[in-house]
């Protein structure tokens, strides 16, 4: 994972979760009490905000909802009527249970509060042994309390963190890495049509909820349970993605905050134009396909990334491409033109990848080809070329189209100024050129080519090596090398002579210039 800086982020301490009525009944000064639930016991698990002692009868106009009532039920004594409405009150204001101690005014359980209880799935305590109310308000409340201030810790912590790395213009992965350490959970960031932007947790976690992700993200997305908890993100009354804690264990509280948290640093992230202006569209393509090229992270654990990402993947040929000084917006919007399914981004600079995906029946060959004319014909560069790797069916098999792609799309830079390429270059065009960048890292092919143009490279003149590259590679053309260095044919001969002087050769000479030709490719091949 990726941080803003060498210092793993720090383990926050999350809030106590909220108290539910049966964490209440556990306690060690309630247990004293002897309770024992009368009612309601399928409704334990209901949070409890507050604990309030009343002997009103009208209690319920008192409360707010959430709270637990305790009451010796002195003022119902006698009065059915009363003791049903009393239930009946509380259950209208949302409390959450009532603890009714037995003594003198009930020794045993009321049987008409405990139908009417029932009735109202409102748990209901009895306490057999006589219990101090002050002790359970005193222990509740305090851990209440401290919970209170727990959340609002956690939350300012959680800020000043998120903001520091935005501060700090860290990218986005920074920020999504901080949130999953704190959330202990996988964390996915989506746009509004449920495609997977970037995410962030332990890769087989994440790997596991990509696996199925249209799917369950819509069933889990809407209800928010099982730990599933979004927050929008958006701005200016427009929202354009959502973040999402992918089965978060804790609290559903600390939860929700961690998410709003979240999202309100993402919205940030993204209004400073976080990322060196990169959409995250963007970075979720350069980093798949990054990833792909690496070869680091077998492509079969990229799989669910790619489909997350909107990739159709299931019966597909993919078409591996790259594009030298492509243009990320420009390449994208052409395949949105031309209906074809892919991804696009910078591998390296001046390398734009393309991975198409098209369909087993579509002629992945034709396409290509129409591509790379459209591109040309729009870019108004009548050199521009697209380096193609052969189609594969295969999803094992990308990592190495693309690689090889990349490879035709090296080998061909130097050259496309100076010679007619077609629009689509293959691996097959490259011939010796492609040889030779292959061979580059050989020390024996280093030393060769530092022996052929010694001469010419100890010189230092910057007019001579052009004119020597564009010679050679027009095949020894002297009208097509004066033209395109917009020189006459005499001002070339002189330079041409003075090339030859300096290396010692004799460029008419066959094997000579294939010679110097090798040893300059070397030489270019290993300046990049």
């Amino acid at each position: 994972m990726t941080t803003a800086s060498d210092t793993p982020p720090t383990s926050w301490n999350a809030p106590e979760p909220a108290l539910s009525v049966r964490q209440v009944l556990t306690l060690e000064r309630v247990l004293a009490g002897e309770p024992e639930v009368v009612a309601g016991a399928g409704h334990l698990d209901r949070p409890v905000r507050w604990v309030h002692v009343a002997e009103a009868a009208d209690v319920g106009v008192m409360l707010s909802g959430g709270e637990m009532v305790l009451t010796t039920g002195v003022l119902l004594a006698g009065d059915e009527a009363k003791q049903a409405e009393y239930i009946r009150s509380l259950h209208r204001a949302e409390a959450a249970a009532v603890v009714l101690g037995l003594g003198r005014a009930f020794p045993t359980p009321p049987e008409v509060m405990r139908r009417a209880a029932e009735r109202c799935q409102l748990p209901l305590v009895v306490l057999h042994r006589p219990f101090p109310f002050a002790e359970l308000t005193e222990e509740v409340q305090s851990r209440l309390v401290r919970r209170k201030f727990a959340s609002v810790s956690l939350s300012e912590a959680v800020r000043t963190a998120l903001t520091a790395l935005i501060t700090a213009g860290a990218p986005l992965q920074a920020l999504l890495d901080e949130i999953a350490q704190h959330s202990a959970c996988p964390v996915v960031v989506t746009n509004l049509a449920h495609r997977v932007l970037a995410t962030a947790g332990e890769r087989s976690a994440v790997d596991d909820v990509l696996r199925d992700w249209e799917r369950i993200s819509r069933q889990a997305g809407a209800a928010q349970a099982d730990g599933w908890i979004r927050a929008e993100l958006g701005g200016r009354g427009e929202r354009w993605g959502r973040i999402v804690l992918c089965g978060h264990r804790g609290d559903g509280a600390t939860g929700r905050l961690l998410a709003d948290r979240a999202a309100e640093a993402l919205v940030l992230h993204r209004m400073l134009g976080g990322s060196a202006g990169c959409s995250w569209e963007e970075q979720s393509a350069q980093g798949l396909l990054t990833d792909l090229v690496g070869g680091a992270v077998p492509a079969r654990q990229l799989l669910p990334r790619a489909r997350a990402a909107g990739l159709p993947v299931n019966r597909r040929t993919f078409v591996p491409l790259v594009v030298p000084d492509g243009e990320v917006a420009a390449l994208d919007r052409l395949l949105r033109l031309l209906g074809l399914p892919g991804l696009v981004a910078e591998l390296t600079e001046g390398a734009t990848a393309v991975l198409l995906s098209l369909a087993r029946d579509q002629d992945a060959d034709a396409l290509t080809e129409h591509f790379a004319t459209r591109l040309r014909d729009g870019s108004g560069a009548d050199r521009a070329v697209v380096a193609a790797a052969d189609a594969r069916t295969v999803w094992d098999d990308v990592p190495a189209g693309l690689r090889e792609a990349r490879h035709v799309a090296r080998a061909v830079a130097d050259s496309a100024a100076a010679l007619d390429l077609p629009a689509v270059v293959r691996l097959r065009d490259v011939h010796l050129r492609g040889l030779v960048r292959l061979l580059r890292d050989d020390p024996h092919v280093q030393s060769f080519a530092e022996r052929e143009l010694d001469g010419l490279l100890r010189r230092g003149d910057d007019d001579l090596l052009p004119v020597l590259r564009t010679y050679l590679a027009t095949g020894r053309n002297k009208s097509r090398t004066a033209q395109l260095h917009h020189v006459s044919r005499p001002a070339l001969y002189r330079r041409l002579e003075s090339i030859q002087a300096c290396l010692g050769v004799d460029l008419d000479d066959f094997e000579q210039a294939v010679s110097v030709h090798i040893a300059l490719l070397a030489h270019d091949a290993q300046r990049e």
